[in-house]
C-alpha cells in the first residue's frame, strides 16, 4: 500500500467543498457484486483547504484471477500474491473515507455498491448513506452526451432536425453508421457479423427474463440449472418434459423448456 504525501495544489480550489471529497476506484476480479473481489484500491482525497493525498494498495482476493480480468487491468494472481487481503486493510482504507463525501467514474452503478458489499463481507461498517456522491460519468454524460443527435453531428457534420421522429432517427442512424465505416476503414469491416460481434449482440439474452442466452456459435441455450449451456434443441431431444423453474425474489416463474425448443425449430431468433 503507498501513502502519497500531502500537497499543496498549485491552482486555485474550483471545488467548493464543505468536508473532503474522496475520489475511489477499484480493480476487480469481475463485475458480480458478493461474488467477485477487490483486486486494487486507489483513493485520491481533497480536502476544503486544497490539499490533496493520494493512496493505493494491491488486495489479496483469495480467489483467482480470471484472464478476461487481467486483460482489463493488468493484474495478475502473482501480483496480489504477497498484497495484504482485504480485511487488513480495511480499517486503514475506511480512515481514507471518513468524513468525506465521495467521488468517481461510474461508481454509483459499480464502485460503491461493490465496496459496500465487501466491506460488509469482512464485517466493517461504513456508513455511507447520507454521504454525497459525485459520478463523474454521469456528468461528463450530461454535459457531452451520446445520443443520436450528437453521433450525427460528430460523424456527419450536421444538426438532427427531426430528432425522435421514427422515420428522420433510422435515416439518422444510416448515415452514422456508413460514416462511422468510411471514417474508420482500418478498424472496421462492413459485414454485419463482424459489426454485429463488436455490438456485443451475442451477449445479450434473447428472452427479458435472462433464462437463455446465446453460446459462441449463436445458438440459443438454457443460462441456468442442470441444463445450463445446453441449446433448446438439445434438451428438447434429450429431456422434453424437463421444466426449467427460475426463482426471482420469492416469486416462481416457470418456462416450459421442450415448448421454447419446439418455437426455436419454427422461428429464427434476431441477432
Amino acid at each position: 500500500m503507498n501513502f502519497e504525501a500531502p500537497a499543496e495544489r498549485d491552482h486555485v480550489m474550483q471545488l467548493a467543498l464543505q468536508r473532503p471529497l474522496a475520489f475511489f476506484d477499484l480493480e476487480t476480479t469481475g463485475i458480480k457484486i458478493g461474488k467477485d473481489r477487490i483486486v486494487q484500491v486507489g483513493v485520491v482525497r481533497l480536502d476544503a483547504d486544497g490539499v490533496r493525498t493520494s493512496y493505493q494498495s494491491l488486495v489479496n482476493p483469495g480467489i483467482p484471477i480470471p484472464a478476461e480480468a487481467t486483460a482489463i487491468h493488468g493484474i495478475t494472481d502473482l501480483d496480489v500474491a504477497m498484497a495484504p487481503t482485504l480485511d487488513a486493510i480495511a480499517t486503514e482504507l475506511l480512515d481514507q473515507l471518513a468524513g468525506c463525501d465521495l467521488a468517481g467514474f461510474n461508481c454509483l452503478r459499480f464502485d460503491v455498491p461493490f465496496l459496500a458489499e465487501e466491506f460488509f463481507r469482512v464485517g466493517v461498517e461504513w456508513d455511507h448513506a447520507n454521504l454525497r456522491v459525485v459520478d463523474v460519468a454521469r456528468i461528463y454524460h450530461q454535459m457531452e452526451p451520446r445520443n443520436l443527435s450528437a453521433a450525427l453531428k460528430y460523424y456527419c457534420g450536421r444538426e438532427h432536425e427531426g430528432a425522435h421522429d421514427a422515420l428522420a432517427d433510422v435515416e439518422a442512424t444510416a448515415d452514422v453508421l456508413l460514416a462511422q465505416l468510411e471514417r474508420y476503414p482500418d478498424k472496421l469491416q462492413g459485414t454485419v457479423d463482424f459489426l454485429g460481434e463488436l455490438s456485443g449482440d451475442r451477449k445479450r439474452s434473447p428472452d427479458a427474463a435472462g433464462k437463455l442466452k446465446f453460446d459462441d456459435r449463436g445458438q440459443v441455450c438454457l443460462a441456468f440449472g442442470k441444463y445450463a449451456n445446453w441449446t433448446l434443441e438439445s434438451i428438447g431431444r434429450n429431456d422434453p418434459g424437463y421444466p426449467a423453474m427460475a426463482h426471482d425474489e420469492g416469486r416462481t416463474t416457470g418456462e416450459h423448456v421442450g415448448c421454447h425448443a419446439r418455437r426455436t425449430r419454427r422461428h429464427t431468433y434476431l441477432r
